[in-house]
């Protein structure tokens, strides 16, 4: 599989990551790779068991098992490569409806009717349901084409899933709205082109994030645009610029349009004995109504090959979503969040592991959130994961 082609170009098939993005070229490819006939077949997935206590005054704890399950394929199909996708969650049942806590977390509603803060939304049972096209071009360039409903368009870096920097990590970065939301979008159309190391590509898609109804499927609008730079110049470095018009992603502010900008680097360095570690930083930039909002991140993944998992990650981000109603609604606060952690597998079989683990993060807040959150809130998750990788 290391030497397979890209669906997306002619360059090996570990650059690719979620939707059309890239990841440094050096990425460990998970999953389980076989082939039939002259299509090439990939199946990932993971399931956590996960126990999760957030401290302070609004925090909560439960029991939950997040997880996805995914299939790839790609053949030769006239002078260029066909590829299908198909990426599947059950977490409407295991997660539920109004999603697990996470302080400070925020986006999306449970209900139709409030939104979900200090909690994450579970993702819908479809992901992705994706076809591609590429034909390449003089050895070292191609064109190509994505179309899925549901997918991910061309926005911010690979998703916090799929990225080996984040993947590790059992819940979801704060950032998320500011990076890698629109990774469900119910309508994506995306063309591009890339050269070497060099990729522009640009999409429509549907801007309203996935309602409360997690089991079906949205209605596709294909009201909204993207565009992204990305730069691989070293097999070792991805680096990507992006920029998006969301139309009313917010189901609960519909009229409330979003400009997102991204920018990120992940760096990858495979290390003696099958080891590797990546960082990723990021930035993410919304404006709207007037309200510009900045979130960074930084994470860090360390993977001894075989038993250990060191993971850590850093955010800052502005808020405005953490009190739905007055006087404070639409206030702006800047958070902060340190999380870090650690996984031991123990192996059944060459591509099935199973592990455990443990989260814990600690939280900077402002003055005026203390009387909300408490002077320094904690959480910590302990987590027992099974993963194809």
């Amino acid at each position: 599989m290391a030497d397979a082609q890209g669906l997306f170009g002619p360059y090996p098939a570990s650059r690719e990551a979620s939707g059309t993005s890239w990841q440094p070229q050096s990425t460990p490819i998970g999953g389980y790779h076989f082939s039939r006939g002259p299509w090439m077949v990939m199946v990932h997935g993971f399931a956590d068991a996960v126990y999760d206590r957030q401290g302070g005054p609004r925090g909560d704890a439960d029991a939950f098992v997040p997880n996805m399950g995914m299939l790839m394929a790609q053949r030769p199909a006239g002078r260029g490569t066909l590829g299908l996708r198909a990426m599947l969650s059950l977490e409407p049942a295991t997660v539920g409806s109004y999603g697990y806590p996470l302080l400070l977390q925020t986006g999306e509603t449970a209900d139709g009717r409030e939104p979900l803060v200090d909690r994450q939304h579970p993702h819908d049972l479809f992901m992705e349901l994706g076809v591609g096209y590429s034909r390449s071009f003089r050895g070292h360039g191609s064109a190509f084409a994505y179309l899925a409903f549901p997918g991910e368009p061309a926005v911010g870096p690979p998703t916090f899933m799929h990225r080996f920097s984040g993947m590790s990590l059992p819940e979801a970065p704060l950032v998320h709205h500011w990076l890698d939301s629109t990774h469900i979008s119910f309508g994506v159309a995306t063309i591009g082109v890339a050269w070497k190391g060099v990729k522009i590509e640009g999409s429509s898609f549907t801007g309203r994030e996935p309602d409360e109804h997690r089991w079906g499927f949205d209605s596709p609008k294909f009201d909204s645009f993207a565009g992204r730079l990305s730069l691989n110049a070293t097999a070792d470095w991805a680096l990507q610029l992006s920029a998006a018009r969301l139309r009313g992603p917010e189901q609960l502010e519909p009229d409330a349009d979003v400009d997102r900008f991204t920018a990120s680097a992940s760096y990858n360095r495979p290390l003696r004995g099958g080891a590797n570690w990546q960082t990723t930083a990021a930035w993410g930039h919304n404006r709207s109504e007037g309200r510009n909002l900045d979130g960074l991140l930084l994470e860090s993944t360390w993977w001894s090959g075989r038993r250990h998992t060191l993971f850590a990650r850093a955010e800052i981000v502005e808020k405005d979503e953490l009190f739905p109603n007055e006087p404070l609604a639409h206030a702006i606060f800047d958070v902060g969040k340190l999380s870090a952690g650690y996984i031991y597998d123990f192996g059944v079989a060459s591509s099935v592991r199973f592990g455990i683990g443990a989260l814990g993060s600690v939280f900077r807040l402002p003055a005026e959130l203390e009387p909300a959150y408490g002077n320094s809130p904690r959480s910590f998750i302990l987590f027992v994961r099974g993963v194809v990788r």
